[in-house]
């Protein structure tokens, strides 16, 4: 039978979402477009109380809707965070990351910026290693890489999925402006996670910001004996 579902309640980098205007927000960010009604049953509030905020919210130009058709009658407004709603969750330290990318770059050249790639990623392969190298179950070491990278900004869970993978999402990525300005951040990242699962399992991205995705997702899964 497969896992019964097991997620980690995402992390902000500051405290939780307190009033209706930010939980709607949060929803829509971390778990993508929705209808009102979607959003209503979600956050466990009326119908009418969702559409009020959404409409403020749109006013303020944080979130927008699509027209979609679902099945037979009227299409249904879908809503999702406008480039303004995602700015509520903001890069870290955008503007001095990218002026230190810059500085590397012209002062030390592209071997330089990958040998700073380099060193985060070896830190980062130290510090996952000590906390998924406590536990011997795939499930297990997979929840506590999320829980890491949630402490980190990731706003990270994991979703069992029906074959016996798992589903490592990153609802937001704290370092986007420097991963926009060198994708070996991205690249680095996706090595550390297969250092530090090992070479028993399996690691694929699925999803990517960077191509347009509004998330970052990765598979994990046992590897086969040969």
């Amino acid at each position: 039978m497969p896992a019964s579902p097991a997620t980690i309640a995402p992390v902000q980098p500051e405290a939780a979402p307190e009033t209706a205007d930010e939980r709607i927000l949060f929803a829509l960010k971390t778990k993508g477009a929705m209808t009102a009604q979607r959003l209503a049953h979600f956050l466990k509030i009326s119908s009418v109380a969702v559409r009020k905020q959404l409409s403020r919210l749109e006013e303020s130009r944080l979130v927008q809707f699509q027209e979609e058709a679902r099945g037979p009658g009227r299409p249904e407004r879908v809503w999702r965070l406008t480039e303004k709603g995602h700015g509520r969750f903001p890069d870290s330290h955008s503007d001095l990351t990218l002026d230190l990318i810059s500085s590397i770059r012209r002062i030390f050249g592209e071997e330089g910026l990958d040998r700073l790639i380099g060193q985060r990623e070896q830190t980062m392969k130290t510090s996952y290693e000590n906390a998924v190298n406590a536990h011997s179950d795939l499930e297990e070491r997979v929840l506590a890489l999320a829980r890491i990278r949630a402490r980190e900004g990731y706003m990270a869970e994991v979703e069992p999925l029906d074959d016996g993978a798992f589903l490592l999402i990153e609802n937001h990525c704290p370092i986007c402006a420097a991963a926009t300005a060198c994708q070996g951040f991205c690249r680095s990242e996706l090595s550390v996670f297969k250092a530090v699962l090992g070479p028993q399992t399996r690691v694929e991205r699925t999803d990517h910001i960077l191509a347009g995705a509004r998330r970052c997702a990765y598979r994990i899964e046992a590897r086969s004996g040969d």
